[in-house]
């Protein structure tokens, strides 16, 4: 089979290891393995700080060192030919949790230059990325007041587009505060194989053969067929 050679940081930000956010997760996890190796940074477990300190306000300012912290996500991102970046929708947003995250790694010197001169020079052309919001709400809410086009705003043009990383696939797993155990699972199933898809037709563009490629493509989606998604009782919101 072809392969991308990828690695990827895939990033979580939910308390609860039973929530569907964590379940998408793991379903991706298993998933991308197929085109490389699969880093997990589940931000609660492993207690990262989403609180912009006066160290980091020192940094922002040139007059500090990058906190140890940061520079450890940073390292794991230096590695990373995607990150996806999975997380429950708070308040039409990102949880802290993740923002913070970003608001803490993705700085001046790294992700970016910038000053008064040059002006802006992106620095994550490497990096493309993925992202997974997990939405209690329906499709239909995000449409009508334009919820989903604005954190398309945000998180693509604000964050990606910024920091000169590619855009990956942004899909939103909806209703996952639904009674139906069945189709809080249906999305997220569809979720993953839209992020899935994404690693497929980068294969099928490779120049490599196109039959082999067209045949890996049918061999994830019968992958894609035996996750275990909505198979756990426990599976919980959202």
């Amino acid at each position: 089979m072809p392969e991308l050679h990828s690695h990827v940081l895939l990033v979580v930000a939910h308390p609860d290891p039973s929530s569907l956010t964590h379940h998408v997760a793991q379903d991706l996890q298993a998933v991308l393995k197929q085109w490389g190796t699969v880093e997990t940074a589940d931000l609660q477990r492993e207690g990262f700080d989403p609180r912009w300190s006066p160290e980091d306000r020192l940094c922002y300012q040139g007059l500090g060192e990058v906190p140890a912290d940061v520079v450890a996500e940073q390292h794991r991102l230096d590695r990373a030919t995607d990150v996806v970046l999975v997380f429950p929708v708070y308040w039409w947003s990102m949880p802290a949790l993740a923002k913070g995250w970003v608001d803490r790694v993705f700085i001046n010197g790294w992700a970016f230059d910038y000053d008064l001169i040059d002006g802006l020079r992106p620095k994550l052309q490497q990096l493309t990325v993925h992202v997974v919001p997990v939405a209690a709400s329906d499709a239909g809410l995000y449409e009508r007041h334009e919820y989903e086009k604005a954190m398309r705003i945000q998180v693509e043009h604000g964050l990606v587009d910024f920091c000169g990383a590619a855009r990956g696939a942004m899909t939103f797993v909806y209703d996952s505060e639904d009674p139906s155990e069945e189709i809080r699972a249906a999305r997220g199933r569809a979720a993953v194989e839209e992020i899935s898809a994404h690693f497929a037709a980068r294969v099928a563009a490779a120049p490599c053969d196109r039959l082999v490629g067209k045949r890996f493509v049918a061999h994830i989606r019968s992958e894609l067929q035996h996750l275990c998604l909505g198979k756990d009782a426990s599976l919980t919101q959202p």
